[in-house]
């Protein structure tokens, strides 16, 4: 099971969490665009500190700025959309992810309910057809909102009839890090914005904007509302996002959910679970320091150090997987 086979269904939990992801960030940005033009003023795709403040953002949360630029240079509205969902030079986009994780299933045919290799060769196939003029064309939101009913598909179908073995394990891993890093990355994101934000523009870039497309792309605006009522601020939405223990994209909860399903991992080898144990002792040293943040620590955290470590924090774990578990024989993620 171990090997390419681990790595193969870690990554195909990885892959499909990314995509949502990135469906997630765009359709919501396209949202504040129509919305809230007060927030996101029109500017000609020339004037290129408005471009970067509209579309660089999303760059950015996904951790691709340097990639993006010697690619494109300029933040034009078309090019950032084609660039995340349809750029299969992208290592990251949207389609080359779902190609990935489509991959990786066809590997382990044989392993995995044939359900699921269904949804993946449906949704890639769908997708591949698509081209930059139909997001245009069509309505993002409803482009978008396909893309998240696929993956919700897809989940719907490990969670459904997947045996509670190895194999799940392995990949609601892959789901619950990059989730983690996910939530973490666009916060990063959106504390970046407002700190490099020109002085005469400070009224206008408030943190609390960026946080609230942050909450949205999450789906995670109508659970803070129920949670913090009328209390709306930029604190209080870090602070769902990174310690509520409920909600399903925060921080916090997705740690947990690793935990656990690293825990459910059963090995034979006496080295491989000496390693294995030692995983789930960083993974409790994360949550450990989670526990001990109070608000006022997020509060003060104006320059994003504080999440900017648990992102660092976040990506070793992902280095610790791969020593542990994948590089016995070749990679195939």
């Amino acid at each position: 099971m171990l090997n390419r086979n681990a790595e193969a269904l870690f990554w195909i939990g990885r892959y499909m969490e990314r995509a949502e992801n990135h469906a997630r960030l765009i359709d919501v940005h396209f949202h504040l665009l129509a919305e809230d033009t007060s927030a996101f003023p029109r500017a000609d795709e020339d004037d290129m500190p408005r471009a970067l403040c509209k579309w660089g953002r999303i760059v950015d949360a996904l951790g691709s700025r340097e990639a993006y630029e010697q690619q494109y240079g300029d933040y034009a509205e078309q090019d950032v959309v084609h660039y995340i969902t349809l750029d299969r030079d992208n290592a990251n986009s949207l389609v080359t992810c779902v190609n990935h994780a489509r991959d990786n299933v066809r590997t382990l045919r044989e392993k995995l309910p044939s359900e699921l290799w269904d949804v993946t060769n449906g949704f890639y196939l769908w997708l591949r057809e698509k081209h930059a003029g139909d997001l245009t064309k069509e309505s993002p939101h409803q482009f978008f909102g396909r893309i998240k009913e696929w993956t919700a598909l897809f989940h719907g179908v490990t969670q459904s009839i997947m045996p509670r073995e190895n194999e799940w394990h392995f990949i609601e891993c892959g789901r619950f890090l990059e989730r983690t890093e996910n939530t973490l990355r666009i916060i990063q994101s959106a504390v970046t914005a407002k700190s490099s934000a020109a002085p005469e523009t400070e009224d206008y870039y408030g943190l609390y904007p960026y946080l609230q497309a942050v909450l949205r792309s999450v789906s995670g605006y109508q659970a803070f509302r129920r949670h913090y009522a009328d209390g709306v601020s930029a604190e209080a939405i870090i602070e769902f996002l990174v310690l509520n223990e409920v909600f399903p994209r925060s921080v916090h909860f997705s740690l947990h959910a690793l935990d656990e399903h690293l825990r459910g991992i059963q090995l034979h080898e006496k080295q491989l679970r000496s390693a294995h144990d030692r995983i789930i002792r960083q993974v409790v040293k994360l949550k450990a320091e989670l526990a001990c943040l109070e608000r006022e620590d997020l509060q003060l955290d104006q320059e994003g150090i504080v999440t900017g470590r648990l992102l660092s924090a976040a990506g070793q774990l992902g280095a610790s997987f791969a020593q542990t578990f994948f590089r016995i024989g070749e990679a195939t993620a």
